[in-house]
């Protein structure tokens, strides 16, 4: 983007997280149409009237928008296919003996009961008693 010399208007709705560990700011990673449109208009109301944004300026910044919404919908769409191939892959395990390192470091393995998926997390396997995360198994075999 260009940069106009002058008073700028802050930009609302931006967010600063910290975490609990560090007493820096970071600053929020996801940008959307929304600030970027509330950019592009602070930055056209606060341009100098004698030396206006280039109209080439403004298709390029128009494109560069396009371009964000575009890979934040491929995003979305890796992720729910990502989330679908774990769903697979968990049900592929029923009725399979897998393996798996428990909490207190002991190798475990036993036979896949039920799968479970809740929410957007990993899927659950049921093996016996035992709840396994489908990424915690370090082997498969077959029934």
């Amino acid at each position: 983007m260009t940069t106009t010399t002058g008073a700028t208007a802050p930009v609302q709705g931006t967010a600063i997280h910290t975490s609990g560990t560090s007493t820096t700011p970071k600053a929020n990673q996801e940008y959307n149409s929304e600030l970027f449109l509330k950019l592009l208009v602070t930055q056209l109301a606060n341009q100098d009237p004698s030396s206006p944004m280039d109209s080439a300026q403004m298709v390029s910044q128009t494109a560069q928008l396009a371009s964000m919404e575009q890979m934040t919908s491929l995003n979305a769409t890796s992720t729910s296919n990502y989330q679908t191939q774990m769903q697979a892959t968990a049900t592929s395990m029923l009725g399979r003996t897998v393996s798996w390192t428990d909490s207190a470091g002991l190798a475990q393995s036993g036979k896949v009961s039920a799968v479970s998926f809740s929410g957007s997390g990993t899927p659950q396997l049921t093996v016996g008693t035992s709840t396994v995360g489908l990424s915690a198994v370090t082997g498969v075999t077959a029934a």
